[in-house]
């Protein structure tokens, strides 16, 4: 009998590493090739495409990160009207311009536009142009231990309004604009956030690197808005043994302690952009 079951255990080994596998770090789309989905939000005028989270077929894998997509409303569409009472959202226009409706409140929205949602506030977009309207949105589940302070005045602020700067612990061949983050400490153009721990663009120089890096309570989202270079996902302290070739809408979601990087391609006036999210996660109780 023990040689049946050692001989069992044995078999069974190379089955243990394969489920192990199954088990990712990361997870990649491509959002050109992905479908979209219907949502509380969307109607046949507005329209939203899962990247990770609600949607997606590993949206189980994601921990305080509910949903990252792309919404695109229609020429003179509409979404619906939404409310959460624990979840703070982020929208950033990729193109395009339309109406942010938010309580009794209306602000125009144009591309390269940014904003943060609090939670418990209705809301929802519109588009009275004659072109589509793309953005990105983003949500995020607020612990249930922490406390809500009253909604804030809504703020909308766009790109060119932010200078780029260096960040500590990071070359400066990648420069940043800090969108959104929390209230302390007040670094982001918008100061507002429970669990969001930081919304940024990066701007990497021909051959520019963030170095590859881990956030041991953060889980983080790379969308490549243009360039190309490799991602470091997953594997080897530096990154190095898990490079992948990135391009223009190429995303990469990483979990908590997971390798996260990107090296853009070193030659004469290569440039590449990617807007992160980065979102902490309930820090366990026991850590042993």
């Amino acid at each position: 009998m023990r040689i049946i079951a050692a001989l069992l255990l044995a078999l069974a080994a190379p089955l243990f590493a394969q489920e192990r596998k199954v088990d990712p770090t990361w997870l990649y789309r491509n959002v050109a090739t992905l479908p979209p989905h219907s949502l509380d939000l969307t109607t046949n005028s507005c329209h939203y495409t899962p990247i990770f989270g609600e949607g997606d077929a590993q949206s189980a894998v994601l921990h305080s990160i509910t949903r990252f997509g792309e919404l695109t409303v229609d020429p003179q569409g509409s979404c619906q009207s939404v409310t959460y009472p624990r979840t703070e959202e982020l929208y950033f226009v990729l193109d395009g311009s339309g109406t942010l409706h938010y309580a009794e409140q209306s602000h125009p929205l144009t591309q390269n536009d940014f904003t943060y949602l609090p939670p418990t506030v209705p809301h929802t977009v519109s588009n009275s142009s004659s072109q589509p309207l793309r953005l990105v949105i983003a949500s995020v589940r607020i612990p249930a231990d922490v406390s809500l302070s009253h909604p804030t005045t809504l703020e909308v602020a766009n790109l060119s309004e932010l200078h780029e700067q260096t960040v500590e612990g990071h070359p400066d061949s990648v420069l940043y604009k800090l969108l959104i983050g929390p209230t302390t400490p007040p670094r982001d153009r918008i100061n507002s956030t429970y669990a969001v721990a930081d919304f940024f663009l990066m701007d990497f120089a021909p051959g520019g690197t963030n170095f590859p890096h881990h956030h041991e309570f953060a889980e983080e989202i790379y969308l490549v808005l243009d360039g190309q270079g490799q991602m470091a996902a997953g594997s080897g302290t530096d990154g190095i043994e898990g490079l992948r070739p990135a391009k223009s809408a190429d995303a990469y979601y990483f979990r908590p302690n997971c390798t996260v990087g990107f090296y853009n391609q070193n030659t004469p006036n290569a440039k590449a952009h990617i807007l992160a999210l980065r979102a902490l996660i309930p820090i366990p109780k026991n850590r042993d």
